[in-house]
């Protein structure tokens, strides 16, 4: 069965997107840092991995970053391979 996509929330104090699923929280952590986004870390529990969680939260932070004119640091892993699968999120 396809799960619905989360609910993401940005909180800023913590700087991280977040969204919590059956109890379970999820995040996609940042620095902001001279203009830049720096994503550092993303964190998914493993049973909701492969649900498109991760992506979701990346989704969000990269529109912020949009949104906010920020350059992007892709420092996670999974940031940078989801950047890869989805060029379109580049900009110059």
């Amino acid at each position: 069965m396809e799960r619905p996509a989360p609910d993401v929330i940005h909180n800023a104090a913590l700087q991280r997107f977040e969204t919590t699923i059956d109890g379970h929280l999820n995040v996609a952590d940042y620095v902001l840092s001279n203009g830049t986004l720096v994503m550092t870390h993303t964190a998914v529990h493993p049973s909701l991995r492969g649900h498109g969680v991760a992506a979701a939260l990346v989704e969000q932070a990269l529109a912020f970053a949009r949104a906010e004119g920020l350059k992007v640091d892709p420092v996670c892993s999974y940031v940078q391979g989801y950047l890869q699968r989805h060029p379109e999120h580049l900009t110059a």
